[in-house]
């Protein structure tokens, strides 16, 4: 199912915007600082660079077709998740077909224990970065301890020729159990709202992208308080079902990854973008085609064991149409 307000779409003028938690894309260096002793030839994984190759080769792919079909060329913005360094970054971008584009990239490194960040991929045919800078999630413990985690990316720039305002999410995971963590992501709420309080010191009308895994629904305390402001719109609550999402845990479906947009995304006016779809990238060729998990997306291991698929999420996008 999509939910669209357009029935006619020009090709030429449709730019699709998309968000991709990659799944654990490290290279095969055994970094001292991070717990990444697992992906290396040696460790427990057994993390080869033929592995890294495929699993480049794969992502690359799949980027590529993200939204393609009602655009006729892959997204000119792509927020991803769980890169572990600039160096996969600039091995994806030179993965074929992406290596056919003109794409370039927006990285920091985050305080994050396992050594996983946020990163935005663009177009530079599409997309001029104005600035950028990492915004820490400042998280601690009872005991006063930091809990490190991923740093929200926050990049400014014209797509396109209008400025918008780009956050890049991977909000604190439920590892530890919903109730237990809850609180974590609602700070993460929190610390964006505050930022976007800055950014309207600065702009007037201010057009965001919000996209991101942020391990909660549309429903969800810690999204909706992201939403609170009213300035938000969030067009994957329309895709919410029991029998579809962007990831699946013991069969059963959560819409985790989102994009989330300004209100200001539903106007038509000349030389604005307007909001035209969402939908989720759950094609085939990224699923398991047979046994309990079918239809689930195929991973790159499933616990040690490597099945040599994608990621265990699906891509999500919205494509936006440029008013001439």
């Amino acid at each position: 199912m999509k939910f669209s307000f357009f029935k006619k779409k020009s090709v030429n003028t449709l730019h699709t915007v998309a968000f991709y938690n990659l799944e654990n894309l490290f290279d095969t260096a055994d970094a001292q600082h991070t717990l990444d002793d697992d992906f290396t030839p040696n460790g427990s994984k057994k993390w080869t660079p033929r592995r890294y190759q495929k699993k480049l080769q794969k992502l690359a792919k799949t980027i590529s077709k993200i939204g393609k079909a009602s655009t006729g060329q892959p997204p000119v913005l792509v927020g991803v998740a769980e890169v572990e360094n600039k160096t996969v970054v600039q091995d994806l971008l030179a993965t074929a077909p992406l290596s056919d584009y003109n794409y370039h990239y927006i990285h920091y490194d985050s305080p994050d224990e396992r050594g996983i960040d946020n990163a935005l991929l663009y177009n530079q045919d599409n997309f001029k970065v104005i600035s950028s800078e990492p915004i820490a999630l400042l998280l601690y413990s009872e005991s006063g301890q930091r809990d490190t985690t991923r740093d929200i990316l926050y990049v400014h720039g014209e797509l396109n020729g209008e400025e918008v305002h780009i956050f890049v999410n991977h909000w604190p995971s439920r590892r530890n159990g919903d109730q237990q963590t809850g609180h974590k992501r609602i700070q993460a709420a929190h610390t964006i709202n505050e930022y976007m309080k800055g950014i309207e010191l600065q702009f007037n009308d201010p057009n965001y992208i919000i996209m991101g895994d942020f391990n909660d629904g549309p429903s969800s305390t810690s999204v909706q308080t992201l939403m609170g402001n009213n300035r938000l719109y969030n067009p994957m609550e329309k895709l919410t079902t029991p029998g579809r999402g962007s990831a699946n845990y013991k069969r059963r479906w959560s819409l985790f990854d989102q994009i989330i947009v300004s209100h200001n995304f539903l106007n038509f006016e000349k030389g604005t973008h307007s909001f035209t779809e969402a939908n989720i990238f759950d094609e085939a060729f990224l699923a398991e085609n047979k046994g309990k998990y079918k239809g689930s997306p195929r991973r790159t291991y499933v616990g040690r064991r490597y099945v040599g698929g994608f990621s265990d999420h699906f891509p999500v996008y919205v494509q936006l149409k440029l008013n001439s």
